[in-house]
């Protein structure tokens, strides 16, 4: 029996057993890694951003045909097909829709009316305060330490900042991996955690072994965060392909993401309008150049190629910092069995009752 300490609002909200959520992970959370969590006691969310419309379908069944509990799909509110998505998600009455970046009033409206719990990420307070006011039911607030697109301030500083200034229900993320972690994060008011790279690091991972043995071996001074891939601060693994991308001139990143648009796309179901319609789709929501457009258009190749495809020396490695402090591969079940056990004994030895 888990300490009382642990059955958190979230808890209620998602309806899960555990305060553990696996975050939304581009090419690697998947319909198996998903069912895995939530089937553990914790919340899957699947990756949809990724995802085609007739691939986000399968995946939403494949999910379902491996467990009842319930599981959340992260989107982009950006993508052309987005009130589609949404029509979907509300058909096969999924859960919980996680967003990377800020929903619009109008997607949270229809969620909400449709009673799927809506629960953006956020990396600063006035952000939390914003989406708060619009109505979401939860918020991501991930620190500078997390993986993948990340902000500058710390988890230490960010997660009590944003704990108090709204009265829904905070996960904290960002260097978490254990059970003395989530404790941590409940102490600051957090209602639990949402890992990414603990769970990338997974039996039921499906990112090729000889990738995830990259991981395994990188220090915790191994990664970097760069704004070369697609002009938004990114934390990756630090290889040759980045240094060689933070080194170059923006004439030189062009010319790089052009040729990585046109190697990887025979590797995906992506024509050249595809990446256009893509490409268009973030002009029409940001102010970056030519040259920031092309390497965003082309970001998730980058990632798809280490991945998906096993390429990591032409493709980019997302990690959160704490990938220096992991150092096996459990299975999902092992891993959260193993938090809660750890959580326990963390609680006892602070007289927590």
């Amino acid at each position: 029996m888990t300490h009382p300490a642990l059955k958190t609002r979230i808890c209620e909200l998602f309806g899960v057993e555990l305060p553990i959520v696996q975050t939304g992970m581009g090419w690697v959370a998947g319909a198996r890694l998903t069912s895995a969590t939530s089937e553990a006691g914790g919340l899957g969310i699947l990756a949809s951003a990724t995802m085609t419309y007739p691939e986000l379908e399968t995946a939403i069944r494949e999910v379902k045909s491996r467990t009842d509990r319930p599981f959340g799909v992260n989107m982009r509110s950006d993508q052309a097909d987005v009130a589609q998505r949404i029509d979907l998600l509300i058909k096969e009455k999924v859960k919980v829709v996680s967003f990377a970046q800020a929903p619009g009033k109008e997607l949270v409206k229809k969620l909400k009316g449709a009673g799927i719990v809506t629960m953006p990420t956020i990396g600063a307070r006035r952000h939390a305060e914003k989406v708060a006011e619009w109505g979401v039911d939860a918020v991501i607030a991930q620190g500078g330490e997390g993986g993948g697109h990340t902000g500058s301030i710390p988890t230490s500083l960010l997660l009590p900042e944003v704990c108090r200034a709204v009265d829904i229900p905070v996960l904290a993320a960002g260097g978490f991996y254990d059970g003395r972690g989530l404790v941590a994060a409940l102490a600051y008011g957090a209602a639990g955690v949402a890992m990414g790279t603990r769970f990338l690091l997974t039996k039921e991972s499906t990112v090729p072994e000889h990738v995830k043995a990259i991981y395994l071996k990188t220090p915790v001074t191994g990664t970097t965060v760069t704004r070369a891939i697609d002009g938004h601060p990114q934390r990756v693994i630090m290889t040759k392909l980045i240094e060689a991308l933070e080194g170059a001139s923006q004439a030189r990143r062009l010319v790089t993401a052009a040729k990585h648009a046109f190697e990887f796309r025979a590797l995906t179901d992506a024509s050249m309008f595809d990446l256009l319609r893509e490409g268009l789709a973030m002009k029409r929501s940001s102010e970056m150049s030519l040259s920031q457009l092309t390497m965003a258009a082309n970001a998730p190749m980058f990632t798809k190629a280490s991945m998906v495809d096993g390429r990591p020396e032409v493709g980019i490695l997302p990690t959160g910092q704490v990938v220096g402090v992991i150092d096996e591969l459990p299975t999902v079940k092992e891993l959260l069995t193993r938090i809660v056990a750890e959580a326990d004994a963390t609680l006892a030895r602070l007289g927590a009752r």
